[in-house]
């Protein structure tokens, strides 16, 4: 059974196109530090040849992008790479690869005063001026401020939607069309509805699908194919990713995910969500990528999901992030958050600060507050 597909228009990335003519891109990231080359250009490589379609890069400094220009040189796979804070790094990623990744809300971080449109104006005319394409990358945990405090805190997919919308509208004026976007939450339910919103207004534009922070496998396979299902089986969806939270040996395993919910949607092999089981307590866990400063992080997510399964029927959210560039934010909406630095972990309940611990001691203290969560909710439905 062939996937019917929304009428997106092609987009160039290397070797490949998107859009609805051509095969949905399955797509991973690299977890080594990019100034490591020989690991980050074997992981490259090794994901290229478990299929990646797209190898995305995290570049945060000007020595990651001259490291990347380095792994350009030994590979051949399609390069996409990820800028945060310093969107003007752009210019000098751009000559070694095939996309750059923007986020909207991180664009506020470097030259604050400076208007956003100015700053896409001047990705866009890198963009052109390179031959690269462009993602226009939202995220919950990173929306635009401005468009974050129009609306209630419990609404987070209209300021996304207004936020991805907008950045569309400006880079058509620009003439620039080679783009695709991505609209990401780690909740599957969030994910489906804010991709149908946008598909609706948006048809011809390409879409990146993804559950952020999906979290350790099987639960991180199962969130995400509950998305994909919903959206890739009504045609919406043209290049996915499988975040997995996983060690950088087994990183094959988000290609070889994504390919086979894609091969399972074409056969028609779908279930309703109710079906899947899932369990009530949520562990978001964010993929490690190369700002996790510390790899006991990958460990730290495991024990967190093996400590908490006494906890598993209530409705409680724990978000496990592996850097201090997504982590604060992104453990904000959690019920108890941790983001993981160097040498400590620190701790928060609903996006108060509760204090850093040395890792050998968080899951006491985590288990504390998961400890009084249950108490207070085992009261109240009393």
């Amino acid at each position: 059974m062939q996937i019917q597909r929304n009428p997106t228009r092609s987009v160039k990335i290397g070797s490949i196109f998107l859009g609805s003519e051509h095969p949905i891109a399955v797509q991973s990231m690299t977890a080594t530090h990019t100034q490591d080359i020989d690991a980050t250009v074997a992981l490259v490589n090794d994901l290229q040849a478990a299929g990646a379609d797209v190898v995305r890069i995290a570049v945060d400094s000007k020595k990651d992008a001259e490291a990347l220009a380095e792994i350009r040189k030994q590979t051949t796979a399609n390069l996409s790479v990820d800028l945060q804070e310093n969107y003007r790094l752009a210019e000098l990623v751009a000559p070694h690869v095939d996309k750059v990744r923007y986020n909207p809300g991180h664009l506020y971080h470097h030259e604050p005063t400076k208007p956003w449109q100015e700053k896409v104006t001047y990705l866009a005319g890198v963009a052109k001026d390179n031959d690269v394409a462009l993602r226009v990358g939202v995220n919950c945990g990173s929306v635009d401020p401005a468009k974050k405090e129009k609306y209630d805190p419990a609404d987070s997919i209209t300021p996304m939607l207004e936020s991805a919308w907008e950045h569309c509208d400006l880079l058509d004026g620009l003439d620039f069309t080679r783009y695709c976007v991505s609209l990401k939450d780690s909740d599957p339910r969030k994910v489906v509805e804010v991709n149908k919103r946008f598909a609706e207004r948006r048809p011809d534009v390409p879409l990146h699908l993804g559950v952020t922070e999906a979290g350790l496998p099987p639960d991180g396979v199962i969130k995400t194919r509950i998305a994909f299902e919903q959206l890739i089986g009504r045609g919406i969806g043209d290049t996915i990713r499988v975040s997995l939270t996983v060690p950088n040996n087994r990183k094959k395993e988000e290609i070889e995910a994504g390919r086979k919910i894609i091969a399972d949607i074409a056969a028609g092999r779908v279930r309703s969500v109710v079906d899947y089981g899932l369990q009530t307590l949520n562990i978001i866990a964010c993929p490690s990528c190369s700002r996790v400063e510390n790899e006991a992080f990958i460990e730290l997510a495991q024990q967190v999901k093996e400590m908490t399964r006494y906890a598993e029927k209530h409705a409680i959210t724990i978000a496990v992030m592996g850097c201090r560039v997504n982590g604060p934010g992104e453990t904000d909406d959690a019920d108890l958050g941790l983001w993981c630095g160097p040498n400590f972990v620190n701790l928060k309940r609903g996006g108060i600060e509760l204090g850093a611990y040395p890792y050998d001691a968080i899951l006491g203290k985590l288990k504390s507050e998961l400890d009084a969560l249950v108490a207070a909710r085992i009261v109240s439905s009393a």
